[in-house]
């Protein structure tokens, strides 16, 4: 009977095979999704994936961009964006 932490379906199970020719189950903890941008869903590059007692170790430099929208807008959505509420600001007056 395996103990009870590895009775948890979000650990991820492999048959590995071993030295005296049997397998064994090996466990391991599954990959976090990606951050994404929040307009066109492409991935988020300089935001680690990890999950959130992972990020929770990290500084929050190393967890962000720090520009405008970081970790929220990818650069070629955020470049629209700031154009869009440009043209509309200079519209208004």
């Amino acid at each position: 009977m395996v103990r009870g932490m590895y009775r948890s379906r979000s650990l991820k199970r492999k048959f590995t095979r071993v030295p005296g020719g049997g397998n064994a189950l090996h466990y391991k903890r599954k990959k976090t999704s990606p951050h994404v941008c929040a307009e066109c869903g492409a991935r988020l590059g300089g935001i680690p994936r990890g999950t959130p007692h992972e990020m929770k170790k990290c500084t929050r430099s190393e967890r962000t961009v720090s520009r405008a929208y970081g970790g929220q807008l990818c650069p070629s959505c955020l470049k629209r964006k700031l154009i869009r509420e440009t043209r509309e600001k200079m519209g208004q007056q």
